[in-house]
């Protein structure tokens, strides 16, 4: 008997997450939190981990009440620590069996002026690279050797941000960060394509996230208006869909790219 025409497929690679082991970093809340959910959604296997101890409980309640304990588990722990960045691993490790995904999205950003005080840009700046970067690298060299042996091919996606192709006068340490992250994501990629692991960097732009609550809505539609061809900011879970994207078996040929989510914004004049 013919297969139903609807059911025949002319392509070859696969597009789906399901049953992926991840590590999404950040995780309590913002493009975090909309990336683990949105890996759950799509039957991956989540460890969610945040300094937020009580955002971690959060997320992995709001996971756990849809597609059960199995599917997620929680880690409070802090990316800038040794300690922290080996618990998050072991973690996925002991629940999982593995590690098929990292995303890097643990960050801040901590306004640092040049002419700021020595005392205020040194704590801010270690600070911003510690989390931002540091932690970043680190994160991939501990997740290397489970990646490398993962089914499909292990997957490092960096959150940079539009911060790392522009700039902004105030967020020197944030802006140096976020660069980083653009180079550490290309060095990564050169040395481990050839061991079954792809590292992308998405870039995003304005979004509505815990980091900019605090701009005043009138504030943010003049900015849209004027900076943003889509005329908004952006939604969490627009980031996150980009992020699996690249996690998915038929994105194996991309590899140390830097993909912009911004809404246009940063194809413009100033």
């Amino acid at each position: 008997m013919d297969t139903p025409l609807s059911q025949k497929r002319l392509s070859h690679l696969s597009r789906s997450v399901d049953g992926l082991r991840v590590i999404v970093t950040g995780s309590a809340s913002g493009m975090g939190r909309a990336t683990a959910h949105l890996f759950a959604d799509e039957g991956s296997k989540v460890v969610v981990t945040d300094y937020n101890a009580a955002g971690v409980d959060q997320v992995v309640d709001e996971i756990a009440a849809v597609y059960g304990t199995s599917a997620v588990v929680g880690v409070h722990a802090d990316v800038s620590t040794s300690a922290g960045r080996h618990a998050i691993v072991q973690c996925c490790v002991d629940s999982f069996g593995g590690v098929d995904a990292l995303i890097n999205n643990a960050g801040v950003a901590l306004r640092t002026s040049a002419f700021a005080p020595d005392d205020v840009f040194n704590e801010a700046w270690d600070k911003s690279l510690a989390i931002n970067l540091s932690a970043h690298a680190h994160l991939m060299r501990l997740c290397v050797p489970y990646l490398e042996v993962a089914p499909h091919g292990g997957r490092i996606v960096n959150i940079a941000s539009t911060e790392g192709i522009l700039a902004t006068a105030g967020l020197m340490a944030y802006t140096a960060s976020k660069h980083g992250v653009i180079g550490v994501t290309k060095g990564f990629a050169a040395e481990l394509g050839n061991h079954n692991i792809t590292v992308n960097a998405v870039c995003p732009g304005p979004v509505r996230t815990g980091m900019t609550a605090g701009i005043p809505e009138d504030f943010k539609e003049i900015y849209a208006r004027r900076k943003i061809p889509r005329k908004r900011y952006g939604e969490p879970e627009e980031v996150a869909h980009m992020t699996v994207n690249l996690c998915m078996p038929a994105s194996q040929f991309v590899n140390g790219a830097t993909i912009v989510v911004d809404g246009g914004m940063s194809i413009l004049h100033a």
